[in-house]
């Protein structure tokens, strides 16, 4: 009897220890606090920059005097500007986008004989000086793999400038028209940052207004090609942030 009592007792002693344990806190650690992934690399967006360089006008460039002697290129200048754009990645390793930007330009300025004048006492000067240019172009590049900060592109599409004749007392200019190709590297050195250079030849001529009064050698006349290089360094801030967040994976 008295054995069937003490463990009726130590039963009801151990139930109330459990009823009790069940009714203190939890010891369980809280969960980790959330960490938001990193974003993920992207091209994507619209971006602004200034740019700083030289340029030089290309030999074939038809910078004549008024009798159309040939002065066999122009001087080198320097090369300044601005350009706004977008750009699209369309997968991991291709980025296209469109590209604006507006230069002036000291080439030409320079030049002590480029001008026949020297022949009959006066003094000698550029025949042609390019005083700004601006291009549209259209721009495809890649990325590489481990290196998505990197892109190496080519670009090309519409250029247009005012082209100045300086001929001994008198000068002249015009609005040419025409196209301009090359390429460059552009590098996310920072989320909102890119460092890039650029080559870039162009092409421009005249629009033949008034052709019956303009000679093969005005700067009106499509015949009259201005053609320079410029190369050029600049900085772009991508107001895209430099990239999308990474995908959330829902949790079930």
């Amino acid at each position: 009897m008295k054995t069937t009592l003490s463990a009726i007792a130590l039963a009801a002693a151990l139930a109330a220890g459990a009823a009790q344990a069940a009714d203190l806190p939890s010891r369980k650690a809280p969960p980790p606090a959330y960490i938001p992934p990193p974003p993920v690399m992207t091209w994507t967006g619209f971006y602004a920059g200034l740019n700083l360089g030289g340029g030089w006008q290309d030999r074939s460039s038809s910078n004549v005097t008024w009798w159309g002697w040939n002065n066999g290129g122009g001087s080198g200048g320097i090369v300044g500007g601005g350009q706004i754009g977008y750009n699209y990645q369309l997968s991991p390793w291709l980025v296209v986008g469109l590209e604006t930007d507006f230069q002036g330009t000291s080439i030409g300025s320079g030049g002590g004989n480029n001008n026949w004048g020297w022949m009959f006492g006066f003094p000698a000067t550029d025949a042609a000086r390019i005083n700004w240019f601006g291009t549209v172009r259209g721009r495809a590049g890649i990325t590489f793999p481990g290196i998505p900060t990197l892109l190496v592109y080519g670009t090309g599409g519409f250029a247009y400038g005012e082209v100045q004749r300086n001929f001994w007392w008198n000068q002249n200019s015009a609005v040419q028209t025409g196209w301009t190709a090359g390429g460059g590297v552009e590098w996310m050195f920072m989320p909102n940052w890119s460092a890039k250079a650029e080559y870039l030849y162009t092409d421009i001529s005249g629009s033949n207004q008034n052709a019956f009064f303009n000679p093969g050698i005005g700067l009106n006349n499509v015949n009259n090609h201005t053609r320079f290089h410029t190369v050029r360094a600049g900085v772009n801030y991508h107001f895209n942030f430099g990239g999308a967040p990474a995908p959330v994976l829902a949790k079930y």
